[in-house]
């Protein structure tokens, strides 16, 4: 991340989830009312994912919440929205879900250089022993880091 990059939300459930093999930054075709909820964080990406569909890439189930000062012209909550990407990154993207069975997860949403942007990540999902090897493995560095910081005291 840089420092004209700050982030607006990560989706921690999705690195939960799954194995992210690569990434990708997509921009992402808004309305104003939606551009004035993601600035505020009012952005939900738990059930959401990416997809390709005729060489185009879009965005489904990100729940971005009404703008609170919008009017009766307020954006639809659920809608499908056109992420914006280079056509090669399009094609690798299709490759991957395709012959190799990867998921697209938005892992996320930053703003940079006055844009906002998605950050796409190629993903395989976990098995429920990868879920519980995480868990274990974050117990135990948590536990370490507590005994440290006694010792130290």
């Amino acid at each position: 991340m840089s420092a004209t990059e700050k982030d607006i939300i990560n989706n921690r459930h999705a690195y939960f989830e799954y194995h992210i093999e690569d990434k990708y930054e997509a921009g992402i075709a808004l309305l104003g009312t939606e551009v004035k909820s993601v600035m505020l964080g009012r952005i939900q990406l738990k059930e959401s994912y990416v997809a390709v569909k005729d060489g185009e890439v879009w965005l489904l189930n990100a729940h971005i919440s009404h703008y609170s000062h919008g009017n009766i012209n307020n954006h639809e909550v659920l809608r499908t929205r056109k992420l914006l990407l280079h056509r090669k990154e399009i094609a690798k993207l299709e490759k991957e879900t395709t012959q190799k069975g990867m998921t697209l997860v938005v892992t996320r949403v930053y703003w940079k250089s006055g844009r906002i942007k998605f950050e796409i990540g190629v993903a395989k999902g976990k098995k429920l022993y990868d879920k519980r090897d995480d868990l274990k493995s974050k117990t135990i560095e948590r536990e370490t880091r507590a005994q440290m910081k006694d010792k130290l005291s």
